[in-house]
């Protein structure tokens, strides 16, 4: 038999409306009721699906066989070195390396060798060593390359330790900062470090000067707005500290002399509420990518380095292209923009030569500069990926305009793209709207096949179309695997976004039961399993009691099902911040209203549900354990169908377990829930 969850009613009073939660006591970390029920919904789960171990242990090693588990990455050239990291057989985490750079291109590597003088700066297995949770928050070289920042977490609740290493004499300096966020940016000359801290909501709020040798940091920055997320780096160009302040809405830039890090940041426009800006810095001006005036899409502007805030227009906004980031170096500058759903790149040469766009082969594709640490090249990197071409890195020649082909993951076992389709439908929602979705199958399959259909839809993230090794594990056993690009997401713009948040979040699950009903009646689809994580766990949560009957099962990983309750709370983490994204359900009556009609959790009801498979982690400080603790235990209680599970990791985060071997047995697991749904055990 299934646990039972105790229920505790209490009750919650807002706008006139009260409402009893009868599981709001599993919030309680500490309670030892909350961990005996949760190793109790636990030991459920591994009953429920130990007929899949043989299965799991099957996809499990399908995975490593595919992957080249000794490997390194395509070196990086930053300064006087070629940065790169690799990994070996048997081992959880990378290693990052550096050798000493003797010309323009790449050195050839090959995996399992190691080049002389290679420079070992940070083993993860060492800095990991026997704990069960590891991750790196910080890895940052100074720009002279003696120095390394670096921070570590072992548990999984994002508070990082923050170390200094000579990479001169491989010596750990005896500077240490514990309770820092991510990120951070070296002065010009090595000397002082700027780190983020957050406040007790978990948002990063200060931003600290750290000299090296000093005890006594200074708060050079503290943002009060508790809408405001603070974060710091150094341009590319290795001349200005950029500190940025900003909400979901809104930001607001300062800039310092990376070489006078004892110098007083200027505000570069202040604050107004609605613009959005980023700096960077180009040779002799400053590039503001910003919405200001009405470019919903965002345009690119120059600014005198006298005068930052006076902006000039350099590319005009465009209601079909959305500019998502840009990159300046000596001679050109790179623009990476959307346009119908898919990215690009776009080249503004330094010589006053015409603007053009790189060309790609592929119907479906993500495309994105990476790892373009040096200011003065001919050659810009790129990643490149699409759901059958695994991901590449590229370097385009600015000069003959081609592009190189530096490395392309390996796909061990005999992987042939030419195995493998992928289209793309569009899918119409009631008001007309036309919502694309990406496909990937294999030629052999036939139709209707079960269908894994993933969405997310919220923030403006996007969820381009991105090849999978673990994936194969079900298109080779009949799975067709699609994308639904739900508005919410940025995929088709920033107005794409606008249409699904606020009090438009309903067309983020609308858009997704289009899609489903979509690939039935198109043929693609007998049954659609639906799969989300965080926000994305949300909208297959709002599905299950939108439109139960069209989904053979759910998976919701860390999903933000509780979210009504959760944005009701300013005392917890990330809350004050999401009023931008979700509204304000605490002082606002008419946004109160409108959440509780679609969160999951406030939506259980008597009528019957598909399985349901949700994952949390219990130091998880973005989407907390009890939201989905919550949700089964209200299901199980309320609704018909099932069977509604729970799985819990009780020593990671957010992103689950870390080790890439045991992140491959968490994909496993759930791989082989997903084709039990459909018949397959074996």
């Amino acid at each position: 038999m299934p646990p039972v969850a105790k229920k505790v009613p209490l009750e919650r009073t807002h706008h006139g409306d009260t409402v009893v939660d009868e599981y709001a006591w599993l919030l309680k970390k500490d309670d030892p009721d909350t961990i005996a029920y949760l190793e109790a919904e636990n030991a459920y789960t591994q009953e429920m699906t130990g007929h899949l171990q043989d299965l799991q242990e099957s996809i499990f090693k399908e995975i490593k066989g595919r992957t080249l588990e000794t490997d390194l990455s395509v070196p990086t050239r930053k300064g006087a070195w070629w940065y790169y990291s690799r990994t070996e057989e048997g081992k959880q985490y990378g290693i990052q390396c550096r050798v000493a750079a003797d010309g323009d291109s790449p050195p050839q590597l090959e995996p399992g060798t190691s080049l002389p003088g290679e420079q070992v700066i940070l083993d993860g297995n060492e800095l990991a060593g026997d704990s069960p949770f590891f991750s790196m928050g910080t890895s940052a070289v100074s720009p002279d390359g003696t120095k390394l920042a670096y921070s570590t977490d072992f548990s999984g609740d994002e508070r990082f330790t923050l170390r200094f290493k000579d990479l001169e004499t491989g010596e750990l300096l005896p500077d240490e900062i514990p309770g820092v966020f991510y990120g951070g940016a070296w002065s010009a000359d090595g000397s002082t470090f700027f780190y983020t801290t957050v406040d007790e909501a978990w948002r990063p709020y200060r931003i600290h000067r750290h000299t090296l040798g000093s005890t006594d940091d200074t708060v050079v920055y503290q943002e009060d707005d508790e809408r405001f997320w603070v974060g710091i780096g150094l341009t590319r160009s290795q001349r200005y500290l950029v500190l940025t302040s900003g909400s979901k809405i809104t930001s607001e830039v300062r800039v310092l002399d990376a070489a006078a890090p004892g110098g007083e940041f200027a505000v570069v426009r202040p604050r107004q509420t609605g613009v959005e800006y980023g700096l960077e810095h180009a040779a002799g001006r400053f590039l503001i990518l910003h919405n200001d005036g009405g470019a919903v899409n965002f345009e690119l502007a120059t600014a005198p380095i006298d005068d930052p805030g006076s902006w000039t227009p350099l590319i005009e906004h465009r209601d079909d292209t959305r500019l998502l980031d840009v990159d300046a170096f000596k001679d050109f500058v790179s623009v990476h923009f959307r346009r119908d759903g898919l990215t690009g790149v776009r080249i503004l040469p330094g010589d006053g030569g015409e603007p053009y766009e790189i060309s790609f082969p592929e119907p479906l594709y993500d495309v994105a500069p990476t790892g373009n640490a040096e200011f003065e090249t001919s050659r810009l990197r790129l990643s490149y990926t699409s759901m059958v071409t695994p991901p590449s890195v590229y370097d385009y020649d600015l000069r003959s305009r081609e592009l190189i082909l530096l490395k392309q993951r390996a796909v061990l076992g005999g992987y042939d793209p030419a195995d493998y389709e992928q289209f793309r439908e569009w899918a119409t929602a009631p008001d007309g709207t036309r919502i694309p979705i990406s496909i990937v199958v294999r030629k052999d399959t036939s139709r209707p096949a079960p269908t894994l259909l993933y969405g997310y839809g919220s923030y403006e993230s996007s969820i381009d179309p991105y090849f999978s090794v673990a994936r194969l594990s079900l298109l080779d056993r009949g799975f067709v695997f699609a994308i639904a690009h739900v508005r919410g997401g940025g995929e088709m713009g920033r107005r794409w976004y606008e249409d699904g948040k606020l009090t438009s979040k309903k067309n983020t699950f609308t858009d997704f039961v289009t899609a489903a009903r979509h690939l039935k009646a198109e043929g693609w689809s007998d049954k659609v399993i639906a799969r989300g994580g965080s926000a994305g766990g949300l909208l297959v949560g709002a599905v299950a009691n939108l439109a139960p009957e069209e989904f053979a099962g759910i998976v919701a990983e860390v999903p933000f099902v509780d979210a009504l309750n959760t944005i009701l709370d300013p005392s917890l983490p990330l809350t004050v911040t999401e009023w931008d994204e979700w509204g304000d359900p605490l002082h606002d009556p008419e946004v109160y209203a409108y959440m509780k009609t679609y969160s999951p959790y406030e939506n259980v009801d008597g009528r019957a549900y598909p399985p349901i498979l949700a994952t949390t982690s219990l130091n998880d400080t973005r989407v907390l354990y009890h939201e989905p603790a919550k949700w089964i235990a209200r299901l199980r209680a309320t609704a018909q169908g099932g069977p509604f599970l729970l799985k819990t990791e009780m020593g990671a985060g957010h992103g689950g377990r870390s080790g890439r071997y045991d992140a491959w047995r968490e994909e496993a697991f759930a791989l082989s829930w997903i084709l039990n749904r459909v018949g397959v055990t074996e």
